[in-house]
């Protein structure tokens, strides 16, 4: 709680002297001297200048989830489980399958301000700097089994982008199965973990990794174009009203997609599908197959157009064909 309570302080980006902390959570200049050393462990940059204190440049945007509350819609916090928040977590989606094991956690949400093993499809890291970024999994029940859950990434992709555009925010696109994209960089991933019965009930985690701030060092650990929602908006977001958005949109499409599954939704996700009518490749495994995109079928499987004609696939990592 210290540790957070520091934070919360040094938030504001200004200078604050070490007897200042001190005195504010009545323990020595010490113990701050060392709280301030484990957080620049976490990545945190701080200032630290003699006779001035310590000072977060640029400030923090923290979660706090009584905020997260105050912008959720009227009724989904009733839908909503335990909010757990923790400032640094190993993987959210991997807490939240060991609460899934333990019993029934639907509705329950997994928070972290940093994650130090984030993963994304494939076993890929997920960049997660402190305080920068969303990184969540919410558990949802399903009672009509894993058959049930065709096309369920698909539907959380939606959710997000919808969610997004409510806060103003244009021209994000989905990329199959799980990806957001703007002006072909990530945005955002999507990790979807099941854990139950084939044909019975079983609890859903659905992981999210959204860019909000992302410091420009983060080019040194990502191997591919991204981008952030500062950059497509030009301004600071909320984080907390940012998830709080996601979270109405994200719950919303859950409790439709649970009635009527994906097929309703397929003409809305092919409007955003980044690579709608495009030459793309898909890369599975060691192959290869080249075709043109022509969205989605019911079953969420990527449908290409080959020269062997349509065919349907329900695995593997799509990129635009290079132009020749």
């Amino acid at each position: 709680m210290t540790v957070r309570s520091l934070l919360s302080i040094l938030a504001d980006g200004k200078f604050h002297s070490g007897s200042e902390l001190g005195e504010s959570l009545g323990i020595s200049r010490s113990a701050i001297w060392k709280h301030i050393r484990r957080l620049e462990d976490a990545g945190i940059e701080i200032y630290s200048v003699k006779g001035r204190g310590y000072r977060i440049p640029g400030g923090l945007d923290l979660l706090d989830l009584e905020e997260v509350r105050s912008h959720l819609k009227s009724g989904v916090e009733k839908q909503l489980g335990p909010l757990s928040l923790e400032l640094i977590s190993s993987s959210t989606n991997e807490i939240a399958m060991k609460s899934c094991q333990q019993g029934d956690c639907h509705g329950s949400l997994y928070i972290a301000e940093q994650q130090t093993a984030g993963r994304g499809r494939r076993g890929r890291e997920w960049v997660s700097p402190f305080a920068r970024n969303l990184y969540f999994s919410l558990v949802w029940r399903f009672e009509q089994g894993v058959g049930a859950l065709e096309g369920l990434s698909l539907l959380v992709g939606l959710s997000l982008v919808k969610a997004l555009e409510n806060l103003g925010i244009q021209g994000v696109k989905v990329k199959w199965p799980n990806d957001l994209l703007v002006a072909d960089k990530k945005l955002a991933g999507i990790l979807v973990e099941v854990n139950g019965e084939a044909s019975g009930q079983c609890q859903v985690v659905i992981g999210v990794g959204l860019n909000v701030d992302m410091p420009e060092l983060a080019d040194e650990s990502i191997d591919q174009p991204w981008i952030d929602l500062a950059a497509i908006t030009d301004t600071r977001l909320s984080r907390n009203r940012v998830l709080a958005e996601v979270l109405n949109e994200l719950t919303s499409g859950l409790n439709r997609f649970s009635d009527q599954g994906f097929t309703p939704m397929i003409d809305e996700w092919q409007n955003y599908n980044a690579h709608q009518d495009q030459e793309v490749m898909l890369h599975m495994g060691n192959g290869i197959v080249a075709g043109v995109c022509r969205g989605v079928d019911p079953s969420g499987a990527l449908i290409l157009e080959t020269e062997k004609g349509v065919e349907l696939f329900f695995g593997g990592e799509v990129s635009l064909r290079s132009e020749p």
